[in-house]
């Protein structure tokens, strides 16, 4: 259940790259503490969207963070209020604990304090990330890695935090604690997350509102019920089969 209050709100939203439109006019609002999917083919616009919304890339239209335009925020206000975890992180040799605390640099002043160490030990107890604290991100498999970046993410305190593809490349069993894990954040924390997603039945099981992109363009937004295969046909060009399993939509091949 989504919570009450909007957390962002789109009105005409535009992209483009040299003179290719890659956003056309987008409007859409996300609630607090919703987990909001943006599903769509490649090259649908989806990456691009969440770099519009961080403030990484300069839309025309119109993006509020709350009460607040974007564009009005400097990038210490939004890292405050928005955590992101690319498709891609950078790999170093810092440990664990060193890389979630990076965090918190938005919030640092003179100084490490107290409250930082203790947000960043919230994140990594949250993350299950304990027995790997000291170990460094070389060290790591690819499910350890996309705990850690989305532990960092945390330790900014966001009240959005804004997801490329956080199943990408992971095997099953990490596929469903990290998806579990923001779910439990979003619930208990009553923070926003948004999410864009290649795997539809992943959507489907875990999404309040899904928004599916075509060209730039919002085909469709609603709950899971908009995983149907005439909307599906119609944004990926492909026929597919629903069925419902547990209440939940599933999607198969015809």
């Amino acid at each position: 259940m989504s919570g009450n209050g909007r957390a962002i709100k789109a009105q005409g939203l535009r992209f483009s790259y040299n003179s290719r439109e890659i956003l056309k006019g987008l409007d859409f609002e996300i609630r607090k503490g919703e987990m909001f999917f943006i599903v769509g083919p490649n090259g649908s616009g989806k990456s691009t969207l969440l770099k519009c919304l961080n403030g990484i890339l300069k839309p025309r239209g119109a993006v509020y963070i709350g009460k607040d335009e974007l564009c009005k925020l400097s990038k210490n206000e939004l890292a405050k209020i928005i955590g992101y975890v690319p498709q891609r992180s950078e790999i170093n040799h810092l440990t664990v604990f060193d890389t979630i605390l990076l965090g918190r640099k938005p919030h640092l002043k003179w100084g490490i304090s107290d409250r930082d160490i203790e947000v960043v030990n919230k994140a990594i107890d949250l993350l299950e990330l304990n027995e790997l604290a000291f170990r460094r991100l070389t060290e790591l498999s690819g499910g350890e890695l996309q705990k850690v970046v989305i532990a960092r993410a945390l330790a900014q305190e966001p009240k959005i935090i804004l997801l490329d593809e956080p199943t990408n490349n992971l095997d099953l069993k990490n596929q469903i604690e990290v998806m579990k894990i923001l779910e439990r954040i979003v619930r208990e924390q009553g923070i926003s997350a948004v999410i864009t997603m290649h795997d539809l039945n992943v959507a489907s099981l875990y999404a309040d509102t899904i928004v599916m992109l075509k060209d730039g363009k919002i085909v469709v937004k609603g709950g899971v019920e908009v995983l149907n295969p005439e909307n599906i046909e119609k944004v990926y060009g492909v026929k597919v089969s629903v069925i419902s399993l547990n209440g939940k939509p599933l999607v198969v091949p015809s």
